[in-house]
Parts: structure tokens; sequence; C-alpha cells
């Protein structure tokens, strides 16, 4: 099954008599910003308008944990995450389709999780809210409480020393930018550089100005000149997980299997034991 579905596709869905569930997860990475901005409230965008029917969940809330030393995002509790699902209406047995504003990262992030804690059907909207072309609807979604329950364990998980050792024995992919990836700056961990033998593949790659993913074949050339042509295994991380789930995406469009280091450099870097690789090459 396609991991993405396109607007109209997902017009179309929407119209049967047993619409998918959707999920509204807008999101922006805070970073510095300038002195009176007010950080992007993906609650208050919903309100103001969203996909007829989509509900909305919080990343920071309900598809992570509060951070303990274990990276900025880190994987959510079940009951929690379980939970949000249920009042969104997720079952099991009914398709979910997610999105965010067009980035993708965020709706990335439900995605994996979903998949990650069992459920079987789960797309994400190619492009996000910006590819949508249908009504938008102001009213709050009451769905019925679905039936959903966690069962992790479905999709790949790497730790610390798991990525570590897959740098060694397969390839790892960095999804930040290269500028982070070589230590040139870094403006929110608190060091730059990158986990040693990791190679670098910026997720912004992936997908085109307008938010949508390259096509397939693209997909996987670009991801074969990086390593991943050999059967090897592959995981990917950033700085907290969420748009390493994008490239975990974008790989399994391109019908490669990964894994997700949900701890990502946030977690790596905030371990002064942990080695640290600066500059262009992996090692």
């Amino acid at each position: 099954m396609n991991a993405i579905i396109s607007a109209s596709d997902l017009a179309s869905a929407l119209a049967e008599p047993r619409p998918p569930v959707l999920l509204d997860v807008r999101w922006q990475l805070s970073l510095a910003t300038a002195a009176g901005a007010a950080p992007f409230d993906g609650r208050a965008a919903h309100a103001a308008g969203h996909i007829p029917g989509a509900v909305f969940v919080d990343l920071d809330r309900e598809l992570a944990s509060a951070p303990r030393g274990n990276g900025r995002h880190p994987l959510p509790d079940l009951e929690v995450f379980g939970a949000a699902m249920r009042r969104a209406g997720v079952s099991a047995d009914r398709p979910v389709v997610v999105y965010d504003g067009g980035q993708g990262w965020a709706a990335a992030r439900a995605w994996w999780l979903l998949r990650w804690t069992g459920h079987p059907d789960v797309r994400v909207l190619d492009g996000g809210l910006a590819a949508w072309e249908g009504p938008l609807e102001t009213a709050v979604p009451e769905p019925a409480e679905g039936g959903f329950v966690p069962k992790p364990g479905a999709l790949p998980l790497l730790d610390g020393d798991g990525a570590a050792a897959l740098a060694r024995s397969g390839v790892l992919f960095d999804a930040r930018a290269g500028e982070r990836y070589r230590g040139e700056v870094e403006p929110i961990d608190p060091v730059g550089g990158h986990i040693p033998g990791a190679v670098s593949a910026p997720t912004t790659e992936n997908a085109g100005p307008d938010g949508r993913f390259l096509p397939a074949a693209e997909l996987r050339a670009r991801f074969a000149a990086l390593g991943a042509d050999d059967g090897r295994d592959v995981g990917v991380y950033c700085g907290s997980g969420v748009s390493a789930a994008h490239e975990v995406l974008a790989l399994a469009v391109a019908g490669i299997p990964a894994a997700l280091y949900v701890g990502s450099w946030s977690e790596w870097s905030s371990d002064p034991s942990r080695p640290v690789a600066v500059g262009p090459d992996p090692q």
C-alpha cells in the first residue's frame, strides 16, 4: 500500500460511505524567534479552518512525551497516544489519513507512530493542507470514539547504541540540513556535528518546492546514490525524531524499509561520552 495519498484521491475517499479518519497535525519547529514573535499555534490554525472532519492532534503533547534526557521529542506515553487516537475516532479496521501544513514532517511523525503501534492502513496527504483544493470548515468535529489500542513494534526502532552500530554495519542517514551535519551551525542542540559513520541526506531534498514527494523512482535513485542500494539495513535520525520520520516515509515511498532513531541528535549530543564527527565526510 502506498504510504501517501494525493489531494484528489483524498477528496474521493472522503466522499465514500465510510471515509478515512482524518488527523490534522499542523506543527512547526520552534527555533529562536525575533523578540515578541509568537510561536506557531497548530490548534489555532486548525480552529481557523481545516479539512472537513479532521481532528487536531498535538505533536508536542500527544505524539511525544516530555523530554528527560532522551531527546526533545521522545516516544509518547502509549496510554496518552492511544487515548488521543481513540478520541480522534481511530480504529484498527478503518483507514487513517494524516496531514499538516505542507512540510510533511509532523504528519510523518503521526504516520510513523500509528504504523509502529500496529495500525495497518495509514497514509500522509502528499503536499499537506497546501495541496488541498476542497472546502475548509471551522466546526469542531465530534467523531465517534475509536477502538485503537497501540501495540508497539510493527516498525523497526533504534536507540543510540543501535544507531552507532548501524552506521558501521549498514547505512545511517542524517536527515538534518547539511550545515548542521557538518557542525558549522547548531541552533538547538548542545553541539554540532553528526554520529560517526552517518551519511548526510537532508529530508528537504526528498520533496519538491510544493512539499510533494519526488516520484518513487527518483527517491530510489537518490537513496541508492547515498548507499542504500545493496540490501543493507537502513536507519534515519534527525534533530528530534520528527524530520527523520519524514525521511523514513520517503524511503517507504521508494520501497526501502528503514528504522527510526527517535532520540536522534538531541539525545545523542546531550551525552558527552558519545563521539561526535564534524565536516562533510561520514567519519
